[in-house]
């Protein structure tokens, strides 16, 4: 079952029960209502007819002339009644062929299929001593009796039985006309709640289709797939939201298979040289001298330094390297560092400046060896891509609750192009570079995972002196 259907049967049947409570509540408040209206109006009718019995029982001194005449009893509960109007024809037909004292009449079988009998024939009247002036004797144990009075003494009684209030044709046909008016409104809401519900139905699994076809596409491989962002609700939001993570998917695929080209392009490189080699020591071409082999060693090592860089990068990017954090200066660490490259920037005549701004020692929560392997990165790179005679000046100071340490040097610089992709994986500035003295473009990509299992930040930006500037900024402990 799709979605829209379920929309759809959602919202009809939350309609439906809403309105089918809402007539049935209607109706039971009406028929409540207009049965006490009803029964306020029987017991006046009621109220009346005593009135008019007492009226009768002080005018006769007694109920002698009213017990002999049957006539006279049906008139005085019709001309007692709110229209005053004669008794039906039908009654007095059947009250002549009943005893004197029979009341009300037997029902014909022209009245059984009545739904509703008049007043009139549910009052039975009885003496002072409850005998019978108007009534039948197996009726009596059905009355609710009230008292008729004269001089304050009970001269009588008027006897009432049990039976439907609304005894009127004009009151059922008044209820039964508000019940059939009651139901098509409620099915005609019903109709309009399943138009509505349709629609809305429609509108709502209109976007959600549209998600569905565009996450099969994305299951399928196409990254490309993107939604409409038609709207600022929640399904606006979960387009957007879509579309970032299918673009978060498309460059980690691009990235997938820019890395595998790469991993297989620098490997083949080794192997082939190392090949090459071989082969033509095997084939006499090259005599197997020291020099051979020490060729062979270095070219062993520098494939080896790369599956080490390429298993570095790939631990630091699952945030598998092992971090053994304390709490440590590292600025005497740094000089370390440092100390050990003083030869070879030496020996390409690079000035090192070193710039302290700290007025106290710092302390930062951070792994010696991981920070000495970030530490001895940048300086190697900046050795290598500085050229002789040229400058590196390194500024340690604090900013706020940061410790900035800044790696500067001089030429050549780098383009802003080069700069936003400086930390990518296999990433050159100068593709023609000799491999021997560029790597494989693997260790700022280290440095950045680094800097970031340290919750710092690491960034690249113009130097002042014509190079690379490097600012690293990692939190200091209170």
């Amino acid at each position: 079952m799709s979605i829209r259907i379920k929309l759809f049967l959602a919202f009809l049947l939350t309609t439906f029960v809403v309105v089918m409570g809402m007539h049935f509540f209607t109706r039971w408040s009406l028929e409540k209502g207009f049965t006490e209206f009803i029964e306020k109006r029987q017991q006046e009718r009621l109220d009346k007819i005593i009135d008019v019995l007492e009226e009768h029982y002080a005018e006769h001194r007694g109920w002698g002339e009213l017990a002999g005449n049957k006539q006279h009893w049906i008139s005085l509960l019709w001309h007692a009644g709110p229209h005053r109007h004669r008794p039906p024809k039908w009654i007095i037909e059947q009250a002549q062929h009943e005893p004197d004292r029979q009341w009300p009449p037997a029902v014909t079988p022209g009245t059984a299929e009545r739904k509703w009998s008049p007043f009139e024939l549910r009052v039975i009247l009885l003496d002072a001593d409850r005998s019978i002036l108007f009534g039948r004797k197996e009726l009596i144990s059905q009355l609710s009796l009230h008292p008729v009075q004269y001089e304050h003494r009970t001269v009588g009684f008027l006897g009432l039985l049990p039976g439907n209030p609304v005894s009127q044709a004009s009151d059922i046909y008044f209820m039964e006309q508000q019940a059939d008016f009651f139901f098509w409104i409620a099915l005609t809401m019903v109709v309009l709640s399943a138009l509505i519900a349709w629609l809305m139905a429609y509108h709502l699994g209109r976007p959600l289709k549209q998600i569905a076809a565009v996450v099969q596409r994305l299951a399928t491989g196409d990254y490309k797939a993107r939604l409409p962002v038609i709207s600022k609700d929640e399904m606006g939001q979960l387009a957007l939201n879509f579309n970032d993570t299918a673009a978060a998917l498309e460059q980690a695929e691009q990235s997938r298979r820019r890395w595998v080209a790469d991993i297989s392009h620098e490997l083949r490189t080794p192997l082939a040289v190392l090949r090459g080699e071989l082969e033509a020591i095997l084939d006499g071409v090259h005599p197997l001298t020291p020099a051979a082999i020490e060729s062979l060693s270095g070219d062993v090592l520098r494939l080896n330094r790369l599956t080490e860089d390429l298993y570095q990068l790939a631990l630091s990017d699952q945030g598998a390297l092992s971090y053994r954090k304390v709490l440590l200066d590292p600025v005497p660490l740094l000089r370390e560092d440092l100390a050990t490259f003083t030869t070879d920037f030496n020996h390409k005549q690079i000035s090192v400046r070193w710039i302290n701004r700290l007025f106290k020692p710092v302390l930062v929560n951070a792994d010696p060896d991981r920070l000495s392997q970030l530490f001895r990165n940048l300086l190697t790179n900046s050795l290598n891509h500085t050229d002789a005679r040229g400058q590196l000046e390194i500024t340690v100071q604090r900013l706020a609750d940061k410790l900035v340490i800044e790696l500067a040097d001089s030429s050549p610089g780098v383009s802003d192009q080069d700069i936003a992709h400086l930390f990518d994986r296999f990433y050159r500035v100068d593709h023609s570079r000799n491999r021997h003295l560029g790597g494989a473009g693997l260790g700022l990509a280290i440095c950045s995972n680094i800097v970031r299992a340290h919750e710092g930040t690491l960034m690249a930006s113009h130097s002042a002196l014509g190079g690379l500037a490097i600012h690293i900024e990692l939190p200091i402990t209170p």
